[in-house]
């Protein structure tokens, strides 16, 4: 049972979109490796700008300055 965790950015990401990931990384499951797509599990978190950082500060201030 493969299980598959996806974190984005919560920034609007709209449910037909998270549908259409959802459905895209089964796909490739049982595509690539013949997975059964009754049992692979996909989840999707979103994570607060504040609460995500890269190179030592958060999305927040990076996008703020243009990053």
């Amino acid at each position: 049972m493969p299980y598959v965790n996806i974190r984005i950015t919560r920034e609007g990401a709209t449910s037909e979109q998270k549908a259409a990931l959802i459905q895209g990384v089964t796909q490739l499951l049982v595509d690539i490796l013949g997975k059964n797509p009754a049992t692979t599990v996909v989840t999707i978190d979103e994570v607060d700008t504040d609460n995500w950082g890269v190179g030592g500060e958060t999305i927040t201030a990076r996008r703020k300055r243009g990053a």
